[in-house]
């Protein structure tokens, strides 16, 4: 990806205009991670990009103002390329009211929210630091590139950000910044849920999500992200499973994923250990919720593994046979029967055999039904 990235700037310095790679994928290439998003500042405006690039979608502030972003597909790669840019005074605690072109990449450098998304690369592979942020890099030190107090009034999820890479590069957090968060973490109100959740989602998925949580807790965030039951979390490695200890009704979830929040937070109360319960609810939910009570997976896998039946469909008798012996047409007395078996099977009341199993029909379903 390296290699398309500067030939992807180098078409458009060929142009006449300033391209470096920026930000994530400079410093994740440093530090030996992979990155897929690449980033592109340039002095080209995105007039300039539409008359170099075929299939450029330009990015907007609001209707009228052009935010200076486009995105652009180069050899099945999507390049966000930004033009340099003054970012005027700040409206709503996370966007500019208004940008203004500029030539000089420093300049540009300086609106970024921490220094070590501010290295880039030139067309020749050669790394461009203005900013000291390979300092703070080799220091594993988030640190914002003006004053903190200014950083995260002007844009307050930059808060989030900090917490994100801190948890995600396994950095710390310089001091000024954490005394700033504590001073603005009331603007993150401000912040729309959905954009929230998608930094939290990767604040727990990533490897130290628990030093993460930690630190949300740490910096006094809880309340104005309106997140709870942080302390029930013993499990990292999940983000259903944090999602559903939490149990917040501000974020958004999928369909599926709130039936899933719903069943964990159920058999949170129950016993994860138990026949009935394992097989009503299965072995992913009952993982969740048993772990961050201070079960194993082991044990809760163990005890999984060892239901007679995990499905209706492993009873050892068809609805033809229940129909034929107790001589009916099938109708909803096979529901009864079906629930009943289960139970009894899975408490060891009945063996999972069709001879047993007729024996019990005959006997408690002949004349009743």
């Amino acid at each position: 990806m390296k290699d398309i990235a500067l030939e992807f700037i180098k078409i458009i310095e060929d142009n006449g205009f300033v391209a470096y790679i920026v930000g994530g994928f400079v410093r994740d290439y440093l530090m030996g991670i992979e990155s897929k998003d690449i980033d592109i500042t340039t002095s080209a405006t995105p007039k300039d990009l539409n008359n170099i690039f075929n299939d450029v979608k330009f990015e907007k502030l609001n209707d009228k103002d052009n935010y200076g972003s486009v995105r652009i597909e180069y050899k099945s790669i999507i390049f966000e390329v930004t033009t340099f840019r003054e970012e005027l005074s700040y409206l709503d605690n996370r966007h500019p009211s208004s940008i203004r072109y500029i030539t000089d990449l420093k300049t540009d450098l300086k609106r970024r929210d921490f220094t070590i998304n501010t290295i880039c690369m030139d067309k020749e592979g050669k790394i461009i630091d203005p900013l000291n942020g390979v300092i703070d890099l080799k220091n594993k030190l988030i640190k914002t590139i003006n004053k903190s107090d200014k950083s995260f009034s002007d844009d307050a999820l930059r808060i989030l950000r900090a917490v994100r890479f801190a948890s995600t590069l396994d950095f710390k957090l310089d001091n000024d910044i954490k005394e700033s968060i504590k001073k603005y973490k009331d603007l993150l109100k401000n912040i729309s849920y959905e954009r929230k959740k998608i930094e939290l989602d990767k604040i727990f998925t990533s490897i130290k999500a628990k030093n993460g949580i930690e630190l949300i807790k740490e910096l006094e965030l809880v309340e104005s992200l309106d997140l709870e039951n942080l302390d029930r979390i013993k499990d990292y490695t999940d983000l259903i499973g944090i999602w559903s200890m939490i149990n917040s009704s501000y974020y958004k979830f999928t369909k599926h994923e709130k039936e899933l929040i719903k069943k964990v937070n159920i058999v949170y109360n129950l016993n994860n250990l138990d026949n009935l319960v394992l097989y009503k609810y299965g072995l992913y939910v009952n993982t969740l919720a048993g772990i961050n009570k201070g079960l194993t997976k082991r044990e809760i896998t163990e005890a999984y593994d060892k239901l007679i039946i995990k499905a209706k469909s492993d009873i050892d008798i068809s609805a033809k046979d229940i129909c034929k012996v107790l001589k009916r047409e099938p109708d909803s007395f096979l529901n009864i029967i079906y629930k009943d078996l289960e139970t009894k099977i899975l408490k060891g009341e009945i063996r999972n055999t069709k001879e047993d199993i007729l024996k019990y029909i005959r006997k408690n379903y002949q004349n009743t039904l």
